[in-house]
């Protein structure tokens, strides 16, 4: 049985890829992890159809959750067009829906190959993207993305574009090696482009 859909702490979270651009260090992949905190098994027989990903998100009572996220075990924009469509026919058949979020590397317009985030308008509500990273050499050192230091300047670029369209758009960084410098210039660079600044804790393997 696939993992298409999951509950943790009152949200859902949607699995719709395992692709990603990046190998991040901290990342459970690479420990042969094919779940986390959230799920035993998050790892997909194949990627869902948007029909599947449909299927299994009608079948929970969406209007309980506080939130519904695209997440999973991937980067989710690969599927940003999937993504737009689900939560259009979620919308259409469910008055009061909860606010949608996105976690994303911020990849989404170079992996495509165009600016995705005007289609995040009215769709998303809250898009949070990894930071991890105060310049271009510890963000690629950390990453490690397929485009090299391109992939930093692909995912400012894309924050400061998302913040045009989204209600909140929050940088991510984790605090693992970070001095209070280091967290306060990531501060300062999630605001210059409109977003604001989470820290989340390490959690040891």
């Amino acid at each position: 049985m696939m993992t298409i859909t999951y509950e943790y702490e009152g949200a859902l979270y949607v699995n719709l890829t395992n692709r990603c651009d990046c190998a991040c260090v901290f990342c459970l992949r690479h420990n042969g992890h094919k779940g986390s905190i959230y799920a035993d098994d998050l790892w997909l027989d194949h990627e869902p159809s948007f029909q599947e990903a449909l299927d299994s998100l009608m079948s929970r009572d969406l209007a309980s959750y506080r939130e519904i996220v695209f997440c999973g075990f991937g980067e989710p924009s690969y599927r940003i067009d999937d993504i737009c469509a689900l939560v259009d026919a979620m919308k259409e058949k469910v008055p009061g829906l909860p606010p949608v979020r996105i976690n994303t590397n911020g990849h989404g317009s170079l992996i495509h190959g165009r600016d995705v985030a005007p289609q995040l308008k009215g769709r998303i509500d809250v898009v949070s993207i990894s930071l991890n990273g105060s310049t271009p050499e510890e963000y690629t050192a950390v990453t490690r993305p397929q485009s090299g230091e391109a992939g930093w300047q692909a995912m400012l670029d894309f924050t400061r574009e998302a913040a045009k369209y989204v209600p909140q758009v929050v940088m991510t960084i984790v605090n693992k090696d970070k001095t209070e410098e280091d967290i306060q210039h990531c501060r300062e660079l999630a605001q210059s482009l409109g977003a604001q600044l989470r820290v989340r804790e390490y959690i040891p393997d």
